[in-house]
């Protein structure tokens, strides 16, 4: 369930060979880089989706975007998550990226769909309210404090 193309970008799912290019994200967590490609290569077979590559058509490495299952408060809810290079921050890359893999949760019949944001996290919560996701609610989550940003997205 890759999403569609968009102007600038292309989707494609990880591999052992994007290690180097992960490794220069800022994921964060306890995963490190290569627990990160085996922990959304395990969510391609078990959800049929996952964080997926995103690159220039030229091939660029520019991060990952997707989907993944995560744990708010007991429910388990289906998550747009995304993460670009420092470099190419702030050139509506996220964005445009976020909008595609929105658009194939909706045409995958998922019904709602939540982005999990640091409150200090101003930049995704911009991306967030750019592709249509609102303030849901406060939460605490992996030793913080956290914003949940979601969206109905059945019609």
């Amino acid at each position: 369930m890759l999403p569609a193309a968009t102007p600038r970008l292309r989707f494609r799912e990880m591999t052992e060979a994007d290690l180097p290019d992960i490794a220069t994200l800022e994921i964060g967590g306890s995963r490190g880089a290569k627990g990160w490609i085996e922990w959304n290569r395990r969510n391609y077979a078990n959800h049929g989706f996952g964080l997926w590559v995103i690159e220039t058509h030229s091939g660029e490495f520019v991060g990952d975007c997707g989907l993944t299952m995560q744990e708010v408060e007991g429910e388990w809810l289906v998550e747009a998550g995304w993460h670009v290079r420092s470099s190419l921050r702030r050139q509506g890359y996220a964005v445009e990226a976020a909008a595609a893999v929105l658009e194939a949760a909706g045409d995958a019949g998922i019904d709602h769909l939540i982005a999990i944001i640091r409150p200090d996290n101003v930049a995704s919560q911009g991306v967030a309210a750019k592709i249509g996701l609102a303030l849901e609610r406060e939460i605490h989550k992996n030793g913080g404090s956290a914003l949940v940003f979601g969206a109905d997205l059945a019609e």
